[in-house]
């Protein structure tokens, strides 16, 4: 496989040289509104364009703000976008993304517990360790670029004791054919509690070739990230009731005895990612167009989990030396194909995909373990890919299907999408999906020197049948239901010892159900306008018809009150109001901090305990202030809140962030 790399990329090098005199398709921006939703969209400084034009952002429509381009993967393409909205409020966190379905832990960068059921994303079985994917980035979450002048974005946010999270990016464009950036994200968090800091590094670098003719493009990328928390189990049970009490001595969190202080995990990554795509006929309107694709990458990922001595929390081990534990996974993925363009028939993608796995635990070894002596799950497989997309005047088709053709890894998927637009910018959309995926690896093998947390299973693939209904009337109502079947559904599950007496004797085991897991998901967001006062609402019901295997809470909303105006005139504008989260009460799952995964517990309930945050925003040109009262409530609606049994959320804080946008 390192043979077939290196031809790779030596075949990228001979054919990035040979195309200097060529060119790159048209970045593909169906449904794209480049003057949507952009607030002051002009940029003062005037400077000279690398592209040899003056582009006073202000004067100069050649260099103005929608021309800042970023593309995705799927060469999707949005603007650069400076405006300062309440769902940008939203997206200020650690994920830089909606966490309406999720509750966070104390500390930033920790964990994650999830308040809804999200169904298979992809047919590539994970790692494990799914609590730290959350915050690592996908070849899919990579961004590229086509700018007319250099770019930067800051983003600062405060944490928790002795920290702060900073998220960087500069790209800039040395010419019309090629973009490269560069972003960090880094986050230190000493936290509120004993041993539970936080420390993470996202490092990207991403190159984006456009030759002169269209007829060719170039993309890849470089990733590093390593992922870090330090780990105490939760509060000690002997706590809980000093916590819940509000004892003003123990308003001090420090002074909360965790479980065990002398442990941590970590996720680490890398990956090397190319892409290219030759236009073999070029498309008119006369001609269909005829296009070759192909793509690599190489990944590495690993997990720990260490300790300094073993501790009876996670049971019996066969030592009492230190506990490190390690799980990776080494990936090589590479698709080719063909892609038809026609004006009657649309666009289809017809290719091959083949995945290479190999799934390492390299962990505590004794004679006595059942476990194989390998260790080791190797996966090679072929799929047929095939997408189809059409564009009539109203009507988008859109279907998507990944199909098993010889190797270890048996998995389907189909995925079909049929969108009608409305008028004003309404739309109606339906979609049917269906997946049968090979189990996340580490439900199938494990090792540790804790006996409880070794097993090698045969697990049936899970199967997943969604259908869902999305409205979105403009201005109006936005209504998403959904209806989810899992056939075989596979979680991790809290099994007490037999011995009734030794009540800290339990164990974290991936569990099989073979009856169906049936979810009904229904979901409505309303923003109400009167003047310059606005309510944004969004409120999640659902129910699992199968409450023996899953827990879910049946409501989860969130509502935002605020005050919008433009003040120093429109040198400033402002944006302040309430915002509260609330669900309703239910077993919340359990957090594993060994394995870095959620788990099924029917012990405690946990909900009804609304989060009320005051918040005030502004923006300044093209800088994004944001100061949150986070919490507000939290002494006088009573110390009930948790963001996993044993892990108490987080507490009043004054939180301070900024966005900073320069246009060079």
């Amino acid at each position: 496989m390192k043979k077939l790399l290196s031809f790779y990329v030596f075949f990228i090098c001979v054919n990035f040289l040979h195309s200097q005199n060529q060119l790159f398709p048209e970045l593909r921006t169906e449904g794209f509104d480049r003057s949507a939703n952009l607030q002051n969209s002009s940029i003062r400084d005037s400077i000279v364009s690398k592209f040899g034009v003056s582009t006073s952002l202000n004067k100069n429509p050649d260099a103005k703000i929608e021309d800042y381009l970023i593309i995705s993967r799927d060469s999707d393409t949005t603007v650069v976008d400076t405006s300062l909205t309440i769902n940008k409020y939203y997206k200020l966190n650690y994920l830089r993304k909606d966490d309406f379905d999720k509750i966070p832990f104390s500390n930033t960068g920790t964990a994650y517990n999830t308040l809804s059921f999200s169904n298979f994303s992809s047919i590539t079985p994970k790692m494990g360790a799914s609590n730290k994917y959350l915050s690592y980035e996908l070849v899919d979450d990579i961004d590229y670029y086509y700018l007319p002048t250099p770019f930067t974005e800051l983003m600062y946010r405060s944490v928790f004791e002795q920290g702060q999270l900073l998220d960087a990016i500069y790209s800039v464009n040395t010419s019309r054919q090629f973009n490269f950036s560069i972003s960090r994200k880094g986050l230190r968090s000493l936290g509120n509690y004993q041993n539970f800091l936080s420390s993470s590094s996202n490092f990207n670098f991403t190159t984006n070739y456009i030759s002169k003719n269209k007829n060719y493009k170039f993309r890849t990328h470089f990733t590093n990230q390593r992922l870090f928390s330090e780990q105490n189990g939760g509060i000690n049970d002997s706590d809980i009731l000093n916590f819940e009490n509000g004892n003003s001595q123990f308003l001090d969190r420090g002074v909360f005895d965790p479980n065990f202080q002398n442990a941590h995990n970590e996720f680490l990554g890398k990956r090397f990612y190319i892409d290219q795509n030759y236009v073999i006929v070029k498309k008119d309107s006369i001609r269909s167009g005829i296009e070759l694709f192909n793509s690599i990458y190489h990944e590495e990922k690993k997990y720990k989990f260490q300790q300094s001595s073993s501790d009876e929390f996670f049971g019996s081990s066969y030592a009492s030396q230190e506990i490190n534990d390690k799980i990776l996974l080494n990936t090589i993925n590479l698709n080719v194909g063909l892609i038809y363009s026609s004006e009657k028939l649309g666009k289809i993608n017809l290719g091959f995909k083949y995945i290479a796995d190999r799934y390492t635990t390299d962990n505590y070894q004794i004679e006595e373990l059942i476990i194989d002596d390998t260790k080791t799950i190797n996966s090679k497989t072929t799929f047929l890919t095939a997408k189809y997309l059409k564009i009539f005047s109203k009507i988008e088709l859109n279907v998507k299907t990944e199909n098993f053709i010889i190797g270890d890894n048996k998995s389907n998927m189909f995925d079909s999408t049929f969108k009608l637009k409305l008028k004003n910018d309404s739309s109606l959309e339906f979609n049917y999906k269906f997946m049968s995926m090979v189990p996340n690896y580490n439900f199938l093998l494990y090792t540790s020197n804790y006996e409880n947390y070794n097993w090698d299973n045969q697990f049936e693939n899970p199967v997943s049948n969604s259908i869902s209904f999305k409205l979105q009337l403009n201005k109006l109502l936005d209504l998403n239901a959904e209806f989810i079947s899992v056939n075989n559904h596979i979680q991790f599950e809290k099994s007490m010892s037999e011995n009734l007496l030794d009540l800290t004797d339990y164990s974290i085991l991936p569990v099989q159900h073979n009856g169906n897991l049936e979810i009904l998901k229904i979901q409505l967001a309303r923003e109400i306008n009167f003047g310059k006062f606005s309510i944004d609402s969004k409120i999640l019901l659902q129910k699992s018809l199968s409450d023996e295997i899953i827990n879910l809470p049946q409501i989860v909303s969130r509502n935002t009150v605020y005050f919008s105006t433009d003040m120093f005139k429109k040198a400033l504008f402002l944006q302040t109001g309430f915002g509260i989260k609330y669900f309703s009460k239910f077993y919340m799952n359990g957090y594993d901090p060994l394995l870095s995964e959620l788990y099924i517990q029917n012990e405690k309930e946990i909900g009804e305990f609304p989060l009320i945050d005051f918040f005030i925003n502004a923006k300044i040109q093209q800088t994004r202030l944001y100061f949150k009262f986070e919490h507000l409530n939290s002494s006088f609606t009573g110390y009930n809140y948790y963001s996993a049994p044993n892990y108490p959320y987080r507490d009043f804080t004054f939180r301070f962030g900024l966005v900073w946008n320069f246009f060079m």
